[in-house]
């Protein structure tokens, strides 16, 4: 009785401290969502990342990426990104579970996890904070960040985080770099076809830089630049 009693206490306390040590880690992501409420990101995880890979072999590299305010930025951008990436991100609260469940039913065709429907807050959540390996605990941790970012920021500020922490090109991060580096404009004044193939470009950023001449690229930007006056803006 004593040792089942000694057996169990130890359990308790074990338990008691995995719980409080995820409370904390949890925690640590909350606050740093909380201060970006106000204060804009310098970096992310996923940029340290690139950086610590380019200075490999560029000790004194740099990431090209500038910082753009929502206002700065060409409307005809935000509504190609909404079509391309989270036509409902509006009206959803974090997730878009008919995107989710054709991503299982995907996964479960290929055997794999290939697809995983994320949102615009599920992006940037995973961008802010996570590696890009695939595997369901990671996004869960990534489900429970995009409800942070949800109940802690309007629509309007993660869309503003997004737009400038998205990965368009080798080394190119955020639309003012991206406007820049593809056709030498700044973010805002950006043109409804430029837009377009920009939105288009983000499922494989780095991939369309080094092919821009791709025939996929060019008729997936067709086709979002004709839905793009239907896109609900935050």
């Amino acid at each position: 009785m004593r040792l089942l009693l000694s057996l169990w206490k130890m359990f308790c306390y074990a338990a008691g401290t995995v719980v409080t040590g995820l409370a904390v880690y949890e925690f640590w992501f909350l606050a740093q969502i909380l201060y970006w409420v106000e204060h804009n990101p310098a970096t992310t995880r996923v940029m340290d990342a690139r950086l610590e890979a380019l200075q490999q072999n560029k000790p004194r590299a740099a990431l090209d990426q500038k910082w753009a305010d929502y206002e700065r930025i060409s409307i005809h951008l935000k509504r190609a990104i909404i079509i391309a990436e989270d036509a409902k991100f509006v009206d959803h609260e974090g997730f878009d579970w008919e995107g989710i469940q054709r991503a299982m039913d995907k996964n479960q065709r290929r055997g794999k996890l290939v697809a995983g429907g994320s949102t615009i807050t599920q992006q940037v959540a995973k961008n802010l904070f996570l590696s890009g390996e695939r595997s369901l605990l990671r996004k869960g941790q990534e489900a429970i960040l995009a409800a942070m970012l949800e109940a802690s920021m309007d629509k309007r500020r993660i869309f503003e985080i997004y737009l400038n922490v998205a990965e368009w090109g080798e080394n190119v991060f955020g639309a003012e770099a991206a406007a820049r580096h593809y056709f030498g404009v700044e973010a805002a004044s950006l043109e409804p076809e430029q837009a377009a193939r920009l939105a288009a470009m983000l499922p494989r950023p780095r991939y369309y830089d080094r092919n821009r001449d791709s025939a996929y690229l060019a008729n997936y930007s067709e086709s979002i630049l004709a839905q793009m006056s239907a896109a609900q803006v935050p």
